[in-house]
Formats: structure tokens, C-alpha cells, sequence
């Protein structure tokens, strides 16, 4: 299974979960989006499901010196979620990722300011919530998301990909009350590899995506 772009993933992915909707498995959804990837599929999920639209921000953390190798990740107003196994062979301690901590948060607050635009983050209390992103590979960042959000009391919490890795989707079922994935190719090296457009989307095209849905 390959997809043109985010919208058509988004598309079909929206029909797996009207599916369950119309069963009566996602009472009072609402959708968030992992910026920026994910809001072009979630938009499309959020249509397909009349349900609002927001974003919840995730930012990676990386070892001190090699920032593109991740040892960590942080959602939201949530605490960082550290791999311990990738901390420890490093030889690193909390200590010494802390001045990247400081920095992914300001990174993290300065985006959600951007995209909401004044409005308050939403409040997923007893709501059923959708986290969609544009593909699952390691999952760690899906776990910041997942965690930060199991901690605000949804009444049920789904993660929804595209496509996933199957070694990131085992690792993410336990952190979830439902796994959504469309695809999951044993040979998977990298989500792009399974869309054939696959260019980063903008600020500018995540906020014209977010305008128009109501976030109630």
C-alpha cells in the first residue's frame, strides 16, 4: 500500500475510522495532529468524523553534540519521555540533557502559540481523542503525545497512522485504548518511503489547515 500524498492517506485512513464511529466507537471525538506532518492527514480525519481540530506540538530530543539522534521526546505541557535504554549507552544523565530540555520547551511553547493563535489548548477530559500523525516509525514521539494526554483523563485515547512500522506500533499498543495503522509493512525503513509526495509542510499550511474546524 502506497499513498500519493498526506491528504489522500488522511482520506482513507478517515473511512477506517468512520468505520468504528458508526459502531459507536468514538463518541465525542476530537482530532489532534502531530505538527507538521500529521495535520494534512488529520484535517481530513477530522472532516470525515465532524469532529474539531487541534494540534498537540512534539518536540525531540536529542543527544548533546548529535541533535538528529534521539533520546527523548516531549508533548504538550508533559514532562520529557526519555528512552533510558539510548540514555544509559550514551553515558548521559538527566542533568546533562537538561539544557536541551530548556530548549526543545521553548521551541515547543513558540509553535503552539503560532498555531493556536490566542486560542486555548483544548481540554480532552472524557472526550474519546485521535492523535494522528503522517506515519509511526520508532514511536517515541507518539509516546511523549499519548502519555501527555493519558494524564488530562480522555475517556479513550487512539493513536491513527497511515502506516506504520510493526515494531513501533507493538511498542505504542499498551499506551493506547486503540492502534489505527492502515499498513504495516514488515520492510519499513522510513514513512516517506510509502507516500510518493512527501514534502514538509509549511506554518503557513498548518495554520490554513487548522482554520475553519471549530475547537470546541
Amino acid at each position: 500500500m502506497r499513498f500519493r500524498d498526506r491528504r489522500q492517506a488522511g482520506r482513507a485512513l478517515a473511512a477506517r475510522l468512520r468505520e468504528r464511529q458508526d459502531a459507536g466507537a468514538l463518541p465525542d471525538p476530537l482530532v489532534l495532529a502531530l505538527p507538521r506532518g500529521g495535520v494534512a492527514v488529520a484535517a481530513e480525519v477530522a472532516e470525515a468524523l465532524g469532529a474539531p481540530l487541534d494540534v498537540l506540538v512534539v518536540r525531540k530530543i536529542g543527544a548533546p553534540g548529535h541533535e538528529e539522534y534521539g533520546v527523548g521526546a516531549m508533548a504538550g505541557d508533559g514532562g520529557p519521555v526519555f528512552d533510558e535504554e539510548a540514555v544509559r549507552g550514551l553515558g548521559l544523565t538527566q542533568a546533562d540533557l537538561a539544557p536541551v530540555v530548556a530548549r526543545e520547551r521553548a521551541e515547543l511553547l513558540r509553535r503552539e502559540r503560532l498555531y493556536r493563535q490566542g486560542r486555548p489548548a483544548p481540554d480532552p477530559r472524557g472526550r474519546t481523542v485521535i492523535v494522528v500523525d503522517d506515519g509511526l516509525a520508532t514511536g517515541s514521539t507518539a509516546r511523549a503525545a499519548l502519555r501527555a494526554l493519558r494524564a488530562r483523563d480522555p475517556a479513550r485515547l487512539v493513536l491513527a497512522v497511515p502506516v506504520a512500522s510493526p515494531q513501533g506500533a507493538a511498542a505504542l499498543r499498551p499506551e493506547t485504548d486503540d492502534l489505527v495503522a492502515l499498513h504495516e509493512p514488515a520492510a519499513f525503513m522510513a514513512v516517506g518511503q510509502w507516500y510518493d509526495v512527501f514534502d514538509q509542510l509549511t506554518d503557513t499550511e498548518v495554520l490554513e489547515a487548522l482554520r475553519g474546524r471549530e475547537q470546541t
